[in-house]
């Protein structure tokens, strides 16, 4: 069986990216790929637990302030749980894995945002991951203003609609998310050959468009395809 594909999208809340990974899924499962989805942190039942903890602004009422160094080694052990779980199993079955936010989230919020660094971060992901790069990554970075108000008016909305609160790192600074700004533009300088910016603020459809057409000349011939069908984990 050929090895499948791995996208993974990045970028602030708010630039689009979980709409546009939903989007690709359905279009790709459409053509006969066989497709899963997840995000991180979550994706497991570790990583849902884990998820609570650091995207949830109640945790630190309960817990106290989150030490960085901590925050940063708990979205390791949930991208471990989710590479033994998901990740290389689908693909060793050949699948297209769709994967909202990966090291490179990291490397932006916490090595950036947090200022620990890059390389701090680097030596987890060799650490806890290995070898396992994506093998394409999307970075959706809109201007910052319009990613933090979108972001800011969607969590708001989720908190009086569904009372999920996942707001933590939305109540930062917005020179928290310029820091995190510019390390997402260092990593697509550094690495231009996996990482595609796409910085415009465009349409959503148009967007969608753009994705296609770069993820369809990029994906190997060799993949299978079969039934349409996406799996979420």
């Amino acid at each position: 069986m050929p090895r499948g594909f791995f996208i993974t999208f990045e970028g602030l809340d708010g630039s689009g990216k979980t709409t546009q990974l939903r989007r690709l899924a359905t279009s790709l499962a459409a053509e006969g790929h066989h497709v899963v989805t997840l995000r991180q942190p979550g994706g497991t039942a570790l990583g849902d637990r884990i998820r609570g903890v650091l995207l949830d602004s109640r945790s630190e009422a309960s817990l106290g302030p989150i030490d960085p160094i901590a925050e940063l080694t708990l979205m390791f052990a949930d991208r471990a749980q989710a590479i033994a779980e998901v990740i290389q199993p689908a693909l060793a079955a050949g699948s297209i894995v769709l994967c909202d936010r990966f090291t490179d989230s990291s490397e932006a919020y916490q090595g950036g945002g947090r200022q620990l660094g890059s390389d701090r971060v680097l030596a987890l992901h060799t650490a806890v991951c290995g070898t396992l790069q994506p093998d394409l990554t999307l970075l959706l970075l809109p201007p910052l203003e319009a990613s933090l108000a979108r972001a800011r008016r969607r969590n708001h909305r989720n908190t009086q609609t569904h009372g999920t609160d996942e707001n933590r790192f939305e109540r930062e600074s917005d020179e928290f998310y310029g820091r995190i700004h510019n390390a997402y533009r260092r990593i697509a300088e550094r690495e231009p050959t996996r990482v595609i910016t796409i910085a415009e603020n465009h349409t959503i459809e148009e967007i969608e468009k753009i994705i296609h057409q770069i993820v369809a000349q990029q994906l190997p011939a060799t993949l299978p395809t079969s039934q349409a069908s996406t799996l979420e984990a």
